[in-house]
């Protein structure tokens, strides 16, 4: 949604005002007030609209208890942490970050702390399982590869604009935690050894033939 410059006379209370709210609110003065205009008309920013999917991903993974959500108003990203089930019980977070441009939707980015060579070694070798059953899995129906990207604890993994016709909240909310509660299960089953190379692939296959929203 394009943003204009517009030049408005308000009474400085009111200005004040809208700056300590800004402020406890973690925003900014012309955020604040494009907001509020935008609750006024019911005009549904990109803003909100990002919310709305945060708050349905909340509501999606929150009965299973394997992912703990967490997101902060006004924000672009939210996080799901995730525990592993290897020795020590470490952890891994992912990022969802909606603040894609035109072309892309945003970004899955999965974060692990750890100095274990042994379990850096068997995240890397799934990381790097996990891009290459996707470009030969999805990429085509995404008309492109995809691009994913391995560095100082973090795999990132570019999130695709759904194609056709506009899609909800619901849509989007739903896809996204469909595909992150898919990464998590099967990552935690290779770590285990419970599953193989190939029982990933097989498990992704067949998730891949129930989906309705590529991304």
């Amino acid at each position: 949604m394009k943003k204009t410059l517009y030049s408005l006379m308000l009474n400085e209370e009111v200005v004040r005002e809208i700056d300590r709210m800004a402020h406890r609110m973690g925003t900014n003065r012309s955020a604040l007030i494009n907001q509020i205009l935008a609750d006024y008309t019911s005009v549904m920013t990109p803003e909100r609209r990002i919310e709305s999917i945060f708050h349905e991903i909340e509501q999606l993974v929150a009965p299973a208890r394997d992912l703990v959500p967490f997101f902060a108003p006004h924000t672009t990203s939210m996080s799901l942490k995730s525990s592993l089930e290897y020795k020590y019980r470490p952890t891994v977070k992912y990022e969802v970050d909606l603040g894609g441009g035109e072309d892309t939707l945003g970004t899955l980015n999965v974060v692990f702390r750890t100095q274990s060579a042994e379990l850096i070694a068997a995240l890397t070798d799934f990381f790097r399982l996990w891009a290459r059953i996707e470009n030969v899995c999805l990429a085509p129906a995404l008309g492109g590869t995809i691009a994913c990207s391995l560095y100082d604890g973090r795999f990132v993994r570019p999130l695709a604009m759904p194609r056709g016709h506009a899609r909800s909240a619901e849509d989007i909310a739903g896809a996204i935690s469909a595909y992150v509660q898919l990464f998590d299960r099967l990552l935690k089953g290779y770590l285990s050894g419970d599953l193989s190379a190939k029982d990933v692939e097989l498990a992704y296959r067949g998730d891949l033939r129930g989906r309705g929203l590529l991304i």
